[in-house]
This record gives structure tokens, C-alpha cells and sequence, in this order.
């Protein structure tokens, strides 16, 4: 990579973009919203059982100009989703500044381990176990939602409901391979505990991204 890409990257003019397509929100809160979806590559939080495994390699994804990306965006959506990979592990105050700028809202999934750049108007905060999120953005956030692969799950769970504001939305998400065994856990602890709602991975039932 030569030097001025770098720095265009370093100011967030450039995103190594791994894909963005214009579908319908799967997930959590906002479910069902249609939106469009910045998949940025790069990530280090390496969670087994990701299904987006692609993304982790920043380098094999393209520097694409920001520009680029919010003309598109703004050719299809009101609603935009910043997510990957690891998105905060770039600078996002350029794409956000001008989205926002042209009336988009901003959206951004996140395990929360980087420091928050960008200016949204929701964060749904994903916590992994296997690199935690920063202090800082607990109370940030919008939605925490994390996601059920076994039952140890639940209880960290608990320990990060316990570190976001009083409004935030609580989700409970099956892992893809694991829902048939963990949905009648989730069902039965949400009914137990309802401060906490059930998000599923509604894209996958519908056949689309």
C-alpha cells in the first residue's frame, strides 16, 4: 500500500470495504427496517463462531473511497448499517459526517474493543468474550446485544447488562448453528428475566443478506 492510500485510510477518506448491498435489517431493534449495509474487512476479536470469518483479513479488501460509498448509499437508502468485521477499528468521522450531513441515519454494529469514531444515531453494541469492549462505550450504546451459543452465555450476559444505561434494549441472540438446541433456553429465560427481548437472524429465514 502506497503512502497516500495510508493516509487516506488514516482519515477515513478510504475504507477497506468488504461488500455493501441494500437489504432488510435481520436483526435486533430495528428489524425489518430496510437499510443499507457497509461491510468494512478487518477484524481481531476472532470469535469461533463468526459467520463472516471473510472479513477478518483487512488486506484482502479493497481501500475503497469513502465518497464512493456514500453515493451509493444515498442512491438507495435512508438508513445505513457500518458493520464487519470490526468497524471501529477505522476512522469513520468522515463516512458519518457527510451520511448524516445528507439526512441518512447512521447505524453501527460493534464488539465495542476500539475506540468510538463516527457520529450515529444508533449503536448496538455486541460484546465478545474473547476481547472485551472498552469502558467508554457501554454507555453509549443504543442495544447490547449478545449473542447465546451455550448456557455460560446468559450469565455474561447479566455481566454486560450491568455496564449499559438503564435505556438501553436488551437482546438475546441464538448463534445460527445453535438455535434449535438454545432457542427454548432463550425463550425460557426471557419470560424469566423480560428486561430482555429476543432478537433473531430473521435475513437467514427470509433468504436474503
Amino acid at each position: 500500500m502506497n503512502e497516500s492510500t495510508q493516509q487516506l485510510i488514516n482519515k477515513g477518506e478510504m475504507l477497506p470495504l468488504m461488500e455493501e448491498f441494500y437489504t432488510i435489517q435481520g436483526e435486533g431493534f430495528h428489524t425489518g427496517k430496510a437499510a443499507y449495509f457497509i461491510r468494512i474487512g478487518g477484524c481481531d476479536v476472532g470469535c469461533h463462531w463468526c459467520d463472516v470469518k471473510e472479513s477478518w483479513n483487512a488486506k484482502l479488501h479493497p481501500p475503497t473511497l469513502a465518497d464512493n460509498i456514500i453515493r451509493n448509499v444515498e442512491t438507495n437508502a435512508n438508513t445505513v448499517v457500518v458493520t464487519g468485521g470490526e468497524p471501529l477499528m477505522w476512522n469513520l468521522d468522515y463516512l458519518t459526517n457527510k451520511l448524516q450531513k445528507n439526512n441518512i441515519k447512521t447505524h453501527i454494529e460493534t464488539s465495542g474493543a476500539y475506540n468510538l469514531s463516527g457520529k450515529w444515531d444508533w449503536i448496538c453494541l455486541s460484546p465478545k468474550k474473547t476481547k472485551l469492549p472498552l469502558n467508554a462505550i457501554y454507555l453509549k450504546s443504543n442495544e447490547l446485544k449478545i449473542i447465546i451459543y451455550n448456557k455460560s452465555d446468559f450469565k455474561f450476559a447479566e455481566e454486560q447488562a450491568d455496564k449499559v444505561s438503564g435505556d438501553c434494549e436488551l437482546f438475546l441472540q441464538p448463534e445460527w448453528s445453535m438455535r434449535e438446541k438454545m432457542t427454548p433456553f432463550i425463550v425460557d429465560y426471557v419470560m424469566k428475566n423480560p428486561k430482555w427481548k429476543i432478537s433473531l437472524q430473521t435475513h437467514k429465514y427470509l433468504n436474503i443478506p
